[in-house]
């Protein structure tokens, strides 16, 4: 739509950064104050002027350093388009193409700014409904910022999303029936973790004949099948992020990030059958270290999910007056503002 060199009010436009299913970004230069900014445009400009200004308007609902900032929104020789700030990186779907299972470490540590901004979002009452790594960009140093909330909406009129809107590799099996909710997104969260760690995906894109199986839980392996190097600990985090069960699942971004940063910060420890082929024979210790590999690989994902099962997981809990999920630990409903 806009083309190299073009001038758009003030904007002169310095190159195209991408094109996706709802707009176009181009990389352009406010040449008031000499600042790269980035525009997205959206591809349906024939909308209510009220629709068109949804997706700014979510975005300036919220202030984190984990999701992308609206500068303004702007019409122009008929073409409407967001302005947003400019992240100088890549998007994480690039980074995992091109490096495969990332470093535990790094793994991690995006994933705890993933959960940042989800949280933050949700705590705004806004549910994204299509995280993935193509809508996450990382800067030149490593921070990661949350975009594209083109999809996004606010629980405020319903229960849940009642729209069946989301790119099907991350979306969680309800969504397949319109029905986003927080624990949703937190699903979608899960699925990048999987990809980041493994370099993979839990699954292809589910086909109709694969929807029952996918709400049953049986589409999806442990990680740790694909990578034995991924701790037990936060292959089990993984397992109950993926949880096809809504009930069971993590309930907030926050609950994800908690465990994370405790598996994070727990110290590596040694396996018993490691101590104890130390002081065995060279070839007991063989014969351990082999079992001890194929007792891995053969875990099965049953036993990990019954094991989170067993943990004490909150069930979610819904405003007696206005039956909106809530935040976990909420005294008040944000929807409402009934006491709880």
């Amino acid at each position: 739509m806009f083309f190299r060199g073009q001038t758009i009010g003030k904007y002169r436009i310095v190159s195209s950064l991408g094109s996706g299913g709802f707009g176009t970004v181009y990389l352009a230069e406010d040449t008031w104050i000499d600042k790269k900014v980035a525009l997205k445009v959206p591809h349906k400009q024939n909308l209510d002027f009220s629709d068109l200004l949804k997706e700014p308007r979510l975005l300036a609902s919220m202030s984190h350093p984990n999701i992308v900032t609206v500068l303004t929104a702007e019409k122009q020789d008929d073409v409407f388009f967001i302005v947003m700030e400019y992240v100088a990186g890549e998007t994480l779907e690039h980074i995992i193409q091109r490096e495969g299972a990332l470093d535990l470490k790094r793994a991690l540590d995006f994933t705890c700014q993933i959960c940042n901004a989800v949280d933050h979002a949700h705590g705004a009452g806004i549910l994204h409904r299509d995280l993935r790594p193509g809508n996450m960009l990382v800067s030149e140093t490593g921070l990661l910022k949350v975009s594209d909330f083109g999809t996004s909406r606010f629980l405020e009129i319903a229960a849940h999303g009642t729209t069946v809107i989301g790119s099907p590799p991350y979306m969680a099996p309800e969504q397949f029936h319109g029905k986003a909710m927080f624990a949703s997104d937190v699903y979608s969260v899960g699925v990048t973790m999987y990809q980041m760690l493994t370099g993979a995906l839990p699954y292809d894109t589910p086909s109709p004949a694969d929807l029952d199986r996918l709400m049953k839980g049986e589409l999806v392996v442990s990680p740790r099948l694909k990578n034995a190097r991924i701790p037990a600990g936060i292959s089990d985090i993984v397992l109950k992020a993926l949880d096809a069960d809504i009930t069971t699942r993590y309930q907030s971004a926050a609950g994800l990030l908690e465990d994370v940063l405790a598996a994070r910060e727990a110290p590596p420890k040694r396996a018993r059958s490691q101590r104890s082929a130390a002081s065995a024979p060279a070839s007991d210790t063989s014969r351990a270290g082999s079992s001890r590999v194929v007792s891995r690989d053969d875990e099965s994902v049953s036993d990990i999910q019954q094991r989170l099962r067993a943990r004490e997981t909150p069930q979610p809990s819904f405003c007696w007056n206005c039956r909106k999920p809530l935040q976990a630990r909420a005294d008040r409903c944000p929807f409402c503002r009934e006491a709880q």
